[in-house]
This record gives C-alpha cells, structure tokens and sequence, in this order.
C-alpha cells in the first residue's frame, strides 16, 4: 500500500485508536527487564509477540503519513527496545564470564597457534643466544642483564651466594629480600615486554619479534651463569614453578600482536584497515587471557616460589601449570564452536 492510498490520521486519533497497545508493550517490556522472562505469566508471554507486531505495524504507518517526529521516535526506541527483549539473546553477566573463560579465551587462543608457535621460537632463539655467548665469554653477561636486575647474580659470584638465592642457602634463604626485589623485578619486566609486544604488532610484527627475542635475551645469559657454577638444575625449577605460566602469556602476548601485524601486511581481499579491525578482535580476547594468566604467575612467583624450596617439587608445580594451560586451551570440550 503507498502512502497516498494510506487514510489520513491525525496524530490525536492515530494515538486514541492505538496507544494502549503501546502502553501495555512497554510495561511488559519493563518488567521483563527488571524480573525477567520467569515473572511474566502464560497470557503475557502469548502477548508479548503480538503486541511488538502491531508496535511495528503503528510505527510503519506513523512514518507512511509523516505523523510528527517525537510520536515517531517513540515508537522506534519501543521497537528497537522491543526486538532485543523479545527476540534477542538475553545473557547475564555470569553467563558472559563464563562463555569467555570456558569457550572465547581459549578458541581466541587456538586460533593463533601458528603466531604462538614462531614466537616461541623467538624468546627460545633469543635464549640460545645469549646462553651460548656468556658460556664461552662471561664478560658477555654484562651486555645482556642490567645490574639492577642481577643483583649480584653474575659470573663473579660464589656458588654458595648463588645457591642462597634460590633458597638452598645454609640459612634457608638467607637472601630472600634480595631474591624479592629480583623475582619482582624479572615479573614487573616481563609483564611490561609483553604488553609492548601486542600493542606494537601492528608495526608490521617486526617490533613484536624483536621484543620477544629479547624476553630469551636475558633468561639465557642468567641461565649460564647458573649452570657454570653447576646449578643450573636448580635454577631451572626456580624458574619453572612460575615460568611456564610467565613464558606461556609471553609468548601468547606475541602471537597476539604477530596476529594483528600479518593481517597488516598480508591483507587479503579487505582492506589493511579491515583486516586488522578484524585480527584485533580475535587479539584482544587473547591478551585479556594474557592479563589473567600474568596475575597467575604473579601468585606462583609471590607465595609458591618462595615457600617451596625443594627443586623436584618446583619442577612438579611448573610441569603441572604447564599441562593445565595445554589441556585448557587445545584439548576440544563439549560445546566448543568449529
């Protein structure tokens, strides 16, 4: 039907004939937002699609005979307010929570694989590197950690200082503080190499790379220290109680930001813009995981590090996280989307 065949209503009579419909709408839609679905009866459920149609119906004909604009602003906000209530998904906060820890994190996660795989790649070449220059070189050690990150934890200490430090000391720890300030300071390092890596992936990912090769840089050379004064075991299950944690978000965090700068470089049929918007998408659910894992590693390098001293029981705890973020993010679960 035109607009012409349409009858002429003024806005008074249009309202008379049809404003109860509207009026009985929205107080179902009210209280289906404040109590949900379960507050409604039978009768109200039945009518809650039939008055939505003919809310449609009264704004098609309010826009048809150009009726004024406040009546016909109301009856759009209604209509749109009425589609997400009636025929929209209706999620609770909890509900969210839950589809992304369970489902978006770790679909985010398995859809970066390859990223994650190259930039793991990266931090273990970086650690290679700086381990195989200090072990034929010590001076090497000074090129590559800050003295305020060793803490005295250089090719000039003793094997019992740096046996203290990972609390095999003749006190127990003696260095414990010092130990603090380093594990504070290598998490605090860390954590900021990781965020820097994702928000400069879409540099093309070279800066991305970069950093990453630097986050092995430093594990390296610490690690031959260790192992020239012939713990280098014990080093390791230091490092491992919260390290495969750590190092897992590392290297996601990477992958993240290698995400955004392949879509950059290698767009496709869409446009650079497009197809970044679109890798940020899946990115930014992977760093949020990132964020939460970082928190993690924090409690295992805060409580468990320092209260458990027994190497093999460091490796066990390190193993174990491990296994736990594998299994979580690439074993398939029920409900998971192809």
């Amino acid at each position: 039907m035109s607009a012409a065949e349409l009858p002429s209503f003024s806005t008074g009579r249009f309202r008379a004939e049809r404003e109860a419909d509207w009026i009985a709408f929205d107080l179902l839609l009210t209280k289906l937002e404040k109590r949900g679905a379960k507050a409604l009866t039978s009768e109200e459920l039945l009518q809650l699609p039939i008055l939505y149609r003919a809310t449609l119906s009264s704004l098609s004909i309010a826009r048809a005979t150009s009726l004024d604009k406040a009546l016909l602003d109301h009856l759009e906000a209604l209509s749109i307010r009425g589609y997400f209530l009636v025929y929209g998904v209706r999620e609770t906060r909890w509900s969210r929570i839950r589809r992304f820890v369970l489902y978006d994190w770790p679909a985010a996660v398995r859809a970066v694989w390859k990223e994650t795989l190259i930039i793991s790649l990266v931090i273990i070449l970086g650690a290679l590197t700086s381990w195989s220059l200090v072990a034929h070189n010590p001076e090497w050690y000074y090129n590559f950690v800050d003295e305020s990150m060793s803490g005295g934890r250089d090719p000039r200490a003793t094997v019992e200082f740096l046996r203290s430090t990972l609390g095999h000391g003749k006190d127990g720890g003696g260095e414990e503080s010092g130990l603090h300030v380093f594990a504070t300071f290598l998490f605090t390092h860390n954590s900021r190499v990781s965020i820097m890596s994702f928000a400069l992936g879409f540099a093309f990912g070279v800066p991305t790379m970069m950093l990453e090769y630097y986050q092995g840089i430093g594990l390296g050379a610490m690690l031959a220290v260790f192992s020239s004064k012939g713990l280098g075991f014990d080093f390791g299950g230091w490092l491992f109680i919260h390290g495969t944690t750590e190092l897992f978000a590392a290297a996601l965090s990477g992958a993240a930001g290698l995400r955004i700068g392949s879509a950059v470089v290698f767009p496709g049929a869409r446009s650079r813009l497009e197809a970044a918007a679109q890798a940020g998408k899946t990115a930014g659910k992977v760093m949020v995981g990132v964020i939460l894992m970082l928190l993690v590693a924090g409690l295992l390098e805060g409580f468990g590090r320092q209260l458990i001293t027994d190497t093999m029981l460091r490796y066990g705890i390190g193993t174990v996280m491990l296994l736990f973020w594998l299994g979580y993010y690439y074993v398939p679960r029920r409900g998971d989307v192809a």
